[in-house]
């Protein structure tokens, strides 16, 4: 009867410790997920503010059809989310992100004249 409580109690640890692996992952799974939507959002945010920099004259400031000159907003080059940087010609705005959570983890997206976001490319844990 003591080898057999003894394998029980053995197994029951093994299954406790599978069961905490599973439940870290997850959980790093989910947050790793909550941060790329998060900069989803910043990213939607930005690329707002960059229309409205094209469609605004020079004389107020903006570009006047063209998003040469656009620079990202201070207050949004940083976040909780990640940090934000833009490379802007007259027809598209290039915007990558770093995620805080993990710099190695980047979202790049480019933002064309038609203010469609496009050719979305991830590094790191967000691919």
């Amino acid at each position: 009867m003591g080898q057999q409580q003894l394998l029980l109690v053995i197994l029951g640890a093994i299954l406790v410790a599978f069961a905490i692996a599973i439940g870290l992952t997850l959980f790093s799974a989910q947050a790793i997920q909550a941060n790329k939507t998060a900069i989803f959002n910043d990213i939607n945010q930005i690329a707002a503010y960059a229309n409205h920099f094209r469609v605004t004259t020079t004389s107020m400031g903006g570009g006047q059809g063209s998003f040469a000159g656009f620079k990202i907003p201070v207050t949004m080059t940083s976040t909780e989310n990640a940090g934000f940087r833009s490379v802007s010609t007259a027809t598209t705005v290039t915007i990558t992100a770093s995620s805080m959570l993990d710099s190695s983890n980047t979202i790049t997206v480019t933002l064309d004249q038609y203010g469609k976001l496009a050719n979305w490319t991830y590094t790191g844990d967000f691919q």
